[in-house]
Parts: C-alpha cells; sequence; structure tokens
C-alpha cells in the first residue's frame, strides 16, 4: 500500500441521475456528482472551456500602469529587459512577453537569472547589470513580488521597473512603477489562480488591445498552457480555457524548437494532455533552469530555426536524464538520513546537506515528502549558508510557516504547497524544532497520514467501457482542483502479474466481477506491491485505454493496492465509519440495515436469556448462540445496530463494555415503534441518497 488510507465519498445518486438525463455519460456523470457537480446547469458551468471564460486584463490593479509604461518604451525606443524565473512557469512567461515585445518592434534583453549562482528573483547584481547595458525599464514575470530593496536599487539607478506576479504577497509591496498580482489584497481581478505566464498572457492582452485578443490568444496560448500545467495551478474557470486552448495549439505548434521537443519526447504523433505537459515536456523543459542553463530552454522557445530546434530539444532531453541521476543520488542520502532521525524531527523533515545540487532538491522533497507523510525542507549547504526548497503535504501552508520563522531565515517566497527560502547553517537546527512545533500544534500531535482520494467505488465492472472511459476526456484538462478521476474495484483477483520496463514496473491482470483487465502499477515492483496470482485484492485505479498494434482495450493505472477484506472485515470497517458518525454509500449501508425478522429474533433471544432481567455476554458468543440457537446467520455488526436501536427507543439499557455486552430492560408501556428510530432513518436515507 502506498497510501495509509483511501477515502471514498458517498455519491448523490440523484445528481448522477439528473446528469446522465441531461447526456452527461454515466463515468462522467459519477465523478462530476461526487464533487459537487449536482445539476446540468452547474455541468454546463464546470465544463466550459471557451475564451468566454477569460476575464478583462485591465480589471487587475496597475495593468494600466504596466501598459502605459511599456508602450511608452516601445515608442521610444527604450531597452526593456523581461526578468523571468528559472523554472517552466517563468521561462515560458519570460518567452511569451519577449516575443511579443519584439514583434512590436521593441529592444528587447531576456533575462533569466542562473539558478545555481544567482537563486530565486530579482537580483541587485542583475539590476546593476541591466543598467549598465542601457535598460531603461525592467518587466519581471512570475518574480518580484517580495523585491522590496531591489525596487529601491532600481529607482536610484533611474530604471523604471513594472512588477508582474502571481505569488503570495508581504504586507509591503515593492515601491515598483507597477505591481500586478491577482494575488494582492487590493485586487479586484476576480480570477485569483493564474500562474506567473498566465499574468504575462493577460499583460500581452492588454497591450494589444481588444481588436487583437482573439489573435494574440491563438499565438501564445501554447506557452501559457504549459507554465500553468507545470507550475500546477487551480484547472478551473480561466486556467482551463488557457489549458484547453493551448492543447489544441499544441498540435500544430509554430515554434521550431516546441515541436522539436514534442518529437524528441515521443508526444509528435500522440494526443496531448494536461498528462502530457506535466510529466513528458514540462521536466525537459525544467531540467535547463534545474541544472543552470535556462537560457537553453528559452532558446528553444523562441528560435524560428528549425535546425537549432533539434539541436536544443536533444541537448534538454540529456540534461534532463543528467537530472534523474542527480536526484536518484539526493534521495538516496535522503532517506539515509530521515530515517536516522528521532521521531520528534520528522513531523516536519528538515533535510541539509553539502555539494547538494539545489536545482534538483525541489523534487526530492517532494519526493520525500509523499514518502513519509510530512512537510519536508531541503536546504543545499555551501560556506555557512543554505538555500532551500519545501514542498507541502497535507495541506499544511507553507509560506505561513515560513513567516513564522522569518527570524531565522535570510529570506523566503513561493506559495502554500511550494517555496524556496536562503538560511544561515546555524539556523538550521532551531529551524527544523519550529517547524516540528508548527506542524505539531497544528496536527495536535496526531501523525499526518497519507491518505488517497477515491471518486467512487466502482461496483459495476460492466460500467468501464471503451465509450465510457473515453467520454471522461470530456472532463479534460486534469489538474489542481480538477484532478483525474481514481475509481476503486473491490474484490478483484490477481491472475497473472510480471515485472517489466527494466524491472522498474508491474504489469498485472485482474479478474473482477468475472472481466478480465489489463492494469499496470508504474514505479513499484512485485516484491514492494506483496502479491501474487491467485490474491485478492481492492485496486484504486484511473482507467485508460490503452492501443496496441490496432487493438484498443481498457487499462487500468494503478494508483495503489491492498488486500481485499474478508466480508467481515468490510462489514467491521463500515460499522466503524457509521460510529464515526460518516455517510455511508448505499451499499455499505444495506450491509448495516436489519430487517424486521433480524429484530424479533434478537428480542426473543434477549427476553429468553433474561431471568434475572439482566443479560451479559461477550459479543462472540452472542452471535455464536444466536447462530445456533436461532438460526440467526446476521454479521454481528447489525446485531449491534438492533441493540443500538432498541436503547435508543427505551426497551433496553445499553452498556458496551471491553469484554461484554450488559444489557437491562426497561418498564415500557404501549408499543414502541421501531422505524421512528434516528438510527434507522438515517441509514435509509443514506441507502436512498
Amino acid at each position: 500500500m502506498k497510501y495509509q488510507q483511501w477515502h471514498c465519498p458517498c455519491g448523490d445518486a440523484a445528481a448522477r441521475h439528473a446528469l446522465e438525463q441531461a447526456g452527461i455519460p454515466a463515468l462522467a456523470a459519477l465523478v462530476l456528482s461526487v464533487r459537487g457537480v449536482t445539476t446540468p446547469q452547474e455541468a454546463r458551468s464546470f465544463l466550459a472551456d471557451g475564451p468566454e471564460l477569460l476575464c478583462e486584463p485591465l480589471e487587475m490593479a496597475d495593468m494600466d500602469k504596466a501598459v502605459s509604461r511599456i508602450h511608452r518604451a516601445l515608442a521610444g525606443g527604450e531597452t526593456i529587459a523581461v526578468y523571468g524565473d528559472y523554472d517552466v512557469d517563468g521561462i515560458t512567461a519570460t518567452c511569451l512577453l519577449t516575443h511579443y515585445l519584439m514583434n512590436a518592434g521593441g529592444q528587447v534583453i531576456p533575462y533569466i537569472p542562473d539558478r545555481l549562482e544567482e537563486g530565486y528573483g530579482l537580483n541587485r547584481e542583475a539590476v546593476e547589470a541591466l543598467h549598465a547595458q542601457g535598460v531603461g525599464l525592467i518587466v519581471t514575470v512570475d518574480c518580484g513580488i517580495t523585491a522590496v530593496a531591489e525596487a529601491e536599487l532600481a529607482a536610484s539607478l533611474g530604471v523604471d521597473l513594472v512588477i508582474t506576479d502571481h505569488h503570495e504577497c508581504k504586507e509591503v509591496l515593492p515601491a515598483a512603477l507597477a505591481v500586478v498580482d491577482p494575488r494582492r489584497s487590493d485586487c479586484p481581478y476576480p480570477f485569483k489562480h493564474l500562474a506567473g505566464v498566465g499574468v504575462a498572457l493577460k499583460l500581452v492582452l492588454a497591450l494589444g488591445g481588444p481588436d487583437r485578443r482573439e489573435e494574440l490568444l491563438a499565438r501564445y496560448c501554447d506557452l501559457a498552457a504549459i507554465g500553468t500545467v507545470a507550475d500546477v495551478m487551480r484547472l478551473t474557470g480561466e486556467n482551463r480555457a488557457i489549458v484547453k486552448m493551448g492543447l489544441a495549439a499544441l498540435h500544430h505548434t509554430r515554434r521550431p524548437g516546441l515541436a522539436a521537443l514534442l518529437r524528441e519526447a515521443g508526444l509528435g504523433d500522440r494526443p496531448l494532455t494536461s498528462t502530457s505537459i506535466g510529466y513528458t515536456l514540462a521536466p525537459r523543459i525544467n531540467a535547463a533552469g534545474r541544472m543552470g542553463c535556462a537560457q537553453i530552454a528559452a532558446e528553444l522557445l523562441l528560435t524560428g530555426d528549425s535546425a537549432r530546434g533539434e539541436e536544443l530539444a536533444k541537448l534538454l532531453c540529456e540534461r534532463n536524464r543528467e537530472r534523474q541521476a542527480i536526484e536518484a543520488e539526493i534521495f538516496a542520502q535522503s532517506v539515509a538520513i530521515a530515517e536516522a532521525a528521532p521521531p520528534e524531527e520528522r513531523r516536519a523533515l528538515v533535510l541539509a546537506g553539502p555539494g547538494w545540487h539545489q536545482g534538483v532538491v525541489g523534487i526530492v522533497a517532494s519526493r520525500m515528502a509523499e514518502k513519509y507523510a510530512c512537510p519536508t525542507f531541503m536546504i543545499c549547504l555551501q560556506d555557512g549558508h543554505g538555500k532551500g526548497s519545501c514542498r507541502s503535504f497535507g495541506g499544511f501552508n507553507l509560506f505561513t510557516a515560513l513567516e513564522a520563522c522569518q527570524d531565522l531565515l535570510e529570506g523566503f517566497g513561493g506559495h502554500a504547497l511550494a517555496a524556496g527560502f536562503t538560511i544561515a547553517e546555524e539556523n538550521i537546527p532551531a529551524f527544523r524544532a519550529r517547524l516540528n512545533q508548527l506542524v505539531t500544534a497544528e496536527t495536535g500531535g496526531e501523525d499526518m497520514v497519507a491518505t488517497l482520494e477515491v471518486d467512487a467505488e466502482i461496483t459495476e465492472s460492466e460500467l468501464l467501457t471503451l465509450d465510457q472511459v473515453e467520454a471522461l476526456d470530456l472532463l479534460e484538462p486534469y489538474g489542481a482542483g480538477n484532478p483525474r478521476p481514481v475509481f476503486s474495484l473491490t474484490g478483484c483477483t490477481v491472475v497473472t502479474l510480471a515485472e517489466v520496463g527494466g524491472g522498474r514496473h508491474l504489469k498485472l491482470r485482474l479478474n473482477c466481477g468475472g472481466r478480465n483487465f489489463d492494469a499496470i502499477f508504474f514505479g513499484v515492483t512485485a516484491v514492494e506491491c506483496g502479491v501474487n496470482p491467485g490474491d485478492r485484492v481492492e485496486v484504486a485505479f484511473s482507467p485508460h485505454i490503452n492501443e496496441y498494434r490496432g487493438w484498443r482495450s481498457v487499462q487500468l493505472q494503478i494508483t495503489d493496492l491492498r488486500p481485499a477484506l474478508t466480508r467481515c472485515q468490510r462489514e467491521r470497517a463500515v460499522y466503524d465509519k457509521f460510529q464515526r458518525g460518516e455517510a455511508l454509500t448505499p451499499r455499505e449501508a444495506s450491509l448495516l440495515l436489519p430487517s424486521r425478522e433480524e429484530f424479533v429474533v434478537l428480542w426473543r433471544y434477549l427476553k429468553a436469556r433474561s431471568g434475572v432481567g439482566l443479560v451479559e455476554e461477550s459479543p462472540r458468543r452472542m452471535t455464536r448462540n444466536l447462530s445456533r440457537d436461532c438460526g440467526h446467520h446476521a454479521p454481528f455488526q447489525r446485531t449491534m445496530i438492533c441493540l443500538k436501536v432498541f436503547d435508543e427507543r427505551g426497551l433496553i439499557h445499553l452498556e458496551c463494555r471491553p469484554d461484554a455486552l450488559r444489557i437491562s430492560f426497561n418498564q415500557v408501556e404501549g408499543k414502541v415503534d421501531l422505524n421512528e428510530s434516528y438510527i434507522l432513518r438515517r441509514l435509509r436515507q443514506m441507502m436512498d441518497s
């Protein structure tokens, strides 16, 4: 098991039916209804992905000031620097704005800081160097919102500064000519989840004016889509529209370098999805920035030369392979350090190492956070100072945590889920202790649990047809806020299994409800999986269409797998869930709802044993006696529901002791209607949902 818990919410059967009646395929309707989309009108709104979703760019605070200053620079022939970031979001944003300004006749210097030498964000040395090159205007993209000192320096040098960013804002904004960030507390822009490249796109649309918006959107939506997906932004609203249009544009991109990279990555003739960007295209672009050569990726996106594009695409793929090797080495070292750490330092992992590659530790932090189910902070040490990257777990807000530790830090910035910071090596022990205290305070001392969010249990394997799985494409693009659906199947039998991909992945054949399915479990070996042919398992998976030599079939991409519960274990788990006050699925509720006959049999049994007005028996003995003496074979959980209903309606007084049930009878006049029981009404309500 990769996850300690699977969380599967109850569906809304009425909502699902309404969506199906409106023409939405059954599997897609099931997902939407579980995710709170309950009416056809809500479904149409959620699934909308056209340009009509885009908001007016000039609604963003300071956008008018930014547009006015850039137009003046273009008209006056000033040299403009576009200052970006070295990740995919920053690189695509830099190239998008640079390309537009160059096409508008501007004198433009694209500047992406060296990750290893300069670090994140606007820095003093770069501002001074750009000033020396005759730059009169610096426009930042995907960075700058915390550059208070750098803004003062630029002003002192007579360089105007326009900041465009999407990161969280601190209390004091830089004193720039314009600060364009939808996350500003005083910004009226309605959509707050744009990527840095999304803000850059809005700037270009504002610069071009209303008459050119359709043309400019078509020209730049591919770059905006790549950066938005890579930065794991919420794929709803505006972002959904940007990514949907961008995916379509990528099929026939007019950027020679990007087309070459798609081919080199094996995506040239495949359907492109947000998953293709996130797991195949983005890592190759990101590798350039991580390895300290972001300019390679920028040149690839900007070049108009096909031959040069081919060269750069091959170079990026080489850099990505180097990055993977370095990542594997640092990950192994990090696991060794984490395993040796005392328990009180493992609520938040703070790991530091000399010689660690700064461009790779962010990825390692993500893997460590997933492996150890806690926020992880990775620090590269050099000459008494550390540069850190951190990744969240369980919704822990990194930005807020770093704010609470700012007296120990030299600087920080980022999001709630991913951030960066710098720290003096001597402060790391105190930083580690405080972060563990913060996590402990938030969780109440409980361990964070790796929980898999399952959309729905598939109770009828017949629903997994080619047509229904293909129809899930209606929900694309997937990403934050709209994840790829995950379903579960219980009671599957492992028919065969074999390691593939050089032993790195596991291929299985499962029999579920009389149907056979091919399944693939990426990144898991047979030993790690711990199952054998003939084992009964439960699987959590995303369904895909697998094509091989012209043959198309449904394949289950496994997210997690665990041994199937016995019927007794499953009923006990359902009963415990009900006792905790959690909602049950209709199928689960049916396991607990007693029949009228079960109430009658139990009542007679209790009365027969109440010679002194008291029954005291262990649960196991009561179950055995009911089966032997009364022919009553209901699971003990349903017997417990009967007893609790008797107790609720005043017929008995029930005490549940660790080793026995103690039952005494109450004096009752007249008839008691068990159907008025809150417990029974609740179970019936859940059965009908």
